[in-house]
């Protein structure tokens, strides 16, 4: 065993090895310390270094300082050597190297000096592969003897922005690059393709001064300091339009469009900001930001000078030290870049000066109504939507669209204004690109005039526009015939939507593909002066308003389109608080001085020249704004040429036409080649069929003529017995023509020669004896045609004894029982009460049928079986009611009978 003492030294000497053990490894800790902060010390002065650059690095105050401390000065040692390494190796090829990249990504006027183009002739270049580099300048390696410069060159059409950021004595260096790089865009593209937009929120001009020519020809555009939101409105409503554009086109970007069409077909916008280096406020920087997100795809470029920027696009940046001096991201630290000196500000004057009158001369040039057109006509599919140009802004094709993302159009300009011009043009560019399988036009017209007249064929014209199918003119008091056309239109959204359901699909170009055998062309109904609908508080508003909701909400989907004009839509009290139609015309043309037709706050139109149009596809706001010159569509020469091509070489039927103020010829009417029944005279609805009364052989099966307007009277009267007489081959029915007043005796006759002319006897009776020869029943059919009833009452109300019954007797008896033994009665009263005079209690029911002219609805209403008749009397109209087939009158047009055959 050990003693104490010993067991005490032992525990002294552990402890002692415990202790050196720890001084061991706190000396390694504290070194290893040690040694981290000096590596740490070694990077971050490496960093510093490389981020000021060496020859910043040399005359830096802190540097120098750091470079006394041994291990910075290891590390200063070893960044010379490794500089002075990579040199040795770039120094021999580098600069080459990096001309020939310049020289080749930079070609022409994107990489020359400007010596060598600025002020020569202006390029026609239109677009297709844009240059991928710009030259803003040169640049040297730091502090690296007998180096040689380079040029340095940066992205920028359909590639990335550029932010430059100054120091005070630099602005006027900022200028001319930036003016440097704006020349060498203008001149590589045909005057038009690149257009400027100039922001500096302390000048509202003066900035670029040697560009200020550009504006004359709308190719420089400097906006007012305050209004930034204004230009970055417009510029995002344009970036929408060309995303939209390129969609339909099957693209993804306005670029990879342009590259496909080797041409361009929207202008690239360059815009300049110049700011003072403090951010924008909020909402204008996140704006910006979306502006320089989105930009690039649709051809928007962002120069932006003290403006703080960062967004997730392609961006460059050059950042200057001192006038002459800056970095950029091109070149990275390191890398001293010079921009290039400025141009001779006379030549750049002269040379953009040059550019403007260019463009003002492909202006000037006239544009007309043949180019509208293109090559070949009739070549394109309405399968996804209708195109076509209506006029030009800059020389460019300026069109309109209709489909499935603006659905239908509103027109709006004073009279004069041009807006039947504008119809004319659109009409035409359709026309021309879509043959009559693929466009079916209605055209309607309701002012005093007769604009869509010539679509039809007329007596010095006999051609007619092949995709016309109906033409509507001098509509102006028969709004029954607008509101036909919505029911026309509503009915075939219902057989479209029936054969979609069949099919299970959705949309019309869905449709056109599961059944192609079908006839599915897109329609587009044109209603000039549609507010003449609901002109009044009627049942016609009421059911036009309903009606016209029905086609603009669902038409959409079925390739129906509503194209509908107005002098101004400031008094359609009828959609007060139902704006769903004004919602789906998202397409808005505003002629010059038109009023409401664009958004709240857009005046475009206030001030647009004649001739110019605004074309909105974005409901009429701002940013959507086109202005076009609208070429004469409708002097001789223009439309009716290309009419008469189209129908040259087309097969389609001729449309109808309704011409409100003119009577429809009898002979004219299709019904008249084969009548069903005796003819009144034409409805007024889409088929402009002919309203007929079916004379079964069937009680009640008379009609009546009732109303004082004498001429409108005889027309029915005579319509009814010409067509009957036609209906009937000769002998085989017989006439009763009778009338009791003088003054009519004269037409009478006449109308009896021509029916006994074409082989069918005549009973003509005007006196006394009509009393005494009213036949009661017949072999064969007898038609009685009585003229002005109510004038024979003094004959027919006698009584001869001894049987004490009068004639009028025996007239009841005829109407009663007459239409069962083949004897009807087409009879003419001049008034309501006369006819009720004439039937007595109970007789009201054999009159099966019934024409009324000057008659108040409201009279007529106990001849309706308790309809409530809604009809203001108006020259050369009629309402016609069949109680067999009606449930509410229809609206007619008395033939004109002179000349029958």
């Amino acid at each position: 065993m050990l003693g104490r003492g010993e067991r005490r030294q032992r525990a002294r000497n552990a402890l002692e090895e415990l202790r050196k053990a720890l001084r061991l490894a706190l000396g390694a800790a504290a070194a290893a310390r040690q040694n981290a902060q000096t590596r740490k010390d070694q990077l971050e002065f490496e960093q510093q270094v490389m981020r000021l650059g060496l020859a910043r690095a040399r005359l830096d105050p802190a540097i120098l300082e750091a470079r006394q401390q041994p291990a910075l000065a290891q590390t200063w040692d070893k960044v010379i050597a490794e500089r002075d390494e990579l040199y040795a190796e770039w120094h021999p090829k580098g600069p080459h190297r990096l001309r020939e990249l310049v020289k080749e990504h930079s070609p022409g006027v994107a990489g020359a000096p400007w010596q060598e183009w600025l002020g020569n002739p202006v390029s026609q270049k239109t677009g297709g592969e844009t240059p991928a580099m710009w030259r803003i300048g040169r640049a040297v390696v730091e502090q690296a003897p007998h180096e040689e410069e380079f040029p340095v060159a940066v992205p920028l059409l359909d590639r990335a922005h550029l932010r430059v950021t100054s120091v005070p004595d630099s602005r006027s260096v900022v200028d001319a690059l930036v003016e440097t790089l704006l020349l060498r865009l203008l001149s590589t593209y045909r005057p038009g393709l690149i257009r400027v937009h100039l922001w500096d929120i302390g000048h509202l001009t003066g900035s670029l001064p040697n560009l200020q020519p550009l504006t004359a020809a709308g190719l420089l555009t400097v906006h007012d300091p305050t209004r930034l939101d204004d230009l970055l409105a417009d510029m995002a409503g344009h970036i929408r339009r060309v995303h939209a554009k390129a969609m339909r086109a099957g693209e993804t970007s306005l670029r990879s469009v342009c590259v496909t069409n080797d041409e361009r077909i929207e202008p690239w916008r360059v815009v300049v900001l110049f700011g003072n280096g403090d951010r924008l406020p909020d909402e204008q920087q996140r704006e910006l930001q979306r502006v320089a997100r989105t930009g690039l795809d649709a051809g928007v470029h962002l120069i932006c000078v003290d403006v703080p920027l960062s967004a997730n696009s392609p961006m460059e940046t050059i950042m200057f030290s001192d006038a002459q001096h800056a970095t950029t991201t091109m070149t990275g630290t390191g890398v001293a870049f010079h921009p290039d000196p400025a141009p001779d500000g006379g030549m750049a004057s002269r040379a953009v000066t040059k550019i403007a009158e260019d463009l003002i001369t492909r202006r000037g040039k006239p544009r007309t109504f043949a180019d509208l057109l293109p090559g070949e006509l009739g070549q394109l599919s309405s399968r996804e939507e209708l195109r076509a140009p209506v006029g030009f802004a800059d020389g460019v094709p300026v069109e309109v669209v209709l489909g499935d993302a603006t659905p239908h159009a509103l027109i709006a300009g004073p009279s004069g204004s041009g807006k039947t011009n504008f119809l004319y043009a659109m009409l035409g560019g359709l026309a021309a690109r879509y043959s009559p399988d693929e466009l079916e036009l209605y055209l309607l017209d309701f002012k005093e005039g007769v604009s869509f007249a010539g679509l039809a064929p007329g007596r010095k014209d006999p051609s007619w526009l092949p995709q016309a199918r109906l033409v509507g003119v001098n509509v102006n008091t028969d709004r029954e015939f607008g509101l036909a056309l919505l029911r026309f239109l509503t009915q075939e959204l219902a057989r479209r939507a029936e054969a979609a359901k069949r099919q299970e699909v959705t949309k019309l170009s869905e449709l056109r593909e599961a059944e192609p055998e079908g006839h599915w062309p897109r329609i587009v109904a044109v209603i000039d002066e549609f507010q003449a609908l609901f002109g009044g508080r009627d049942r016609i508003t009421q059911q036009a308003t309903v009606l016209l909701e029905d086609v603009a909400r669902r038409g959409r989907s079925q390739g129906i389109h509503l194209v509908l004009a107005s002098q101004d839509i400031a008094g359609i009290e009828a959609f007060w608080g139902k704006p769903a139609v004004f919602e789906q015309c998202t397409l808005r043309i505003a002629m010059p001085k038109a009023k409401r037709v664009l958004s709240e706050h857009n005046n475009a139109a206030i001030s647009l020249p004649r001739w110019h149009a605004v074309i909105n596809h974005d409901s009429g706001v701002s940013h959507g704004n086109q202005v076009a010159h609208i070429p004469d569509a409708s002097a001789k020469g223009t439309f009716d040429d290309l009419q008469k091509k189209l129908w040259a070489t087309g097969t389609s039927l001729a449309p109808a036409l309704f011409d409100g103020a003119h009577q429809p010829l009898l002979g004219d009417a299709a019904d008249f080649v084969d009548p069903s029944g005796p003819l009144l005279g034409q409805v007024i609805e889409v088929s402009c069929r002919a309203a007929a009364v079916s004379l079964d052989a069937v009680p009640g099966r008379n009609l009546a003529v009732i109303g004082t307007a004498t001429e409108d009277a005889l027309s029915i009267m005579e319509s009814a017995a010409y067509s009957l007489a036609r209906k009937h081959e000769p002998g085989s029915c017989d006439f009763s023509v009778w009338c009791a007043v003088p003054a009519l005796q004269e037409r009478v006759t006449r109308l009896a020669r021509i029916l006994v002319a074409v082989g069918h006897s005549v009973d003509l009776r005007t006196g006394e004896d009509i009393a005494q020869l009213v036949p009661s029943s017949g072999e064969r059919p007898r038609f009685i045609l009585f003229f002005a009833v109510d004038s024979a009452h003094q004959w027919l109300e006698r009584k001869e004894p001894p049987a004490m019954r009068s004639g009028l007797d025996d007239f009841r008896a005829l109407l009663k029982n007459g239409p069962a033994n083949h004897v009807h009665t087409i009879g003419w009263w001049r008034g309501t009460g006369r006819l009720k005079d004439t039937l007595g209690f109970g007789g009201a029911d054999d009159i099966g049928a019934w024409v009324a002219l000057d008659v108040q609805g409201a009279e007529l209403n106990s001849l309706a079986a308790g309809q409530v008749i809604d009809w203001s009397p108006r020259p050369k109209r009629a309402i016609f009611f069949d109680k067999s087939i009606h449930s509410s009158p229809d609206v007619i047009i008395p033939f004109d009978t002179l000349d029958p055959s």
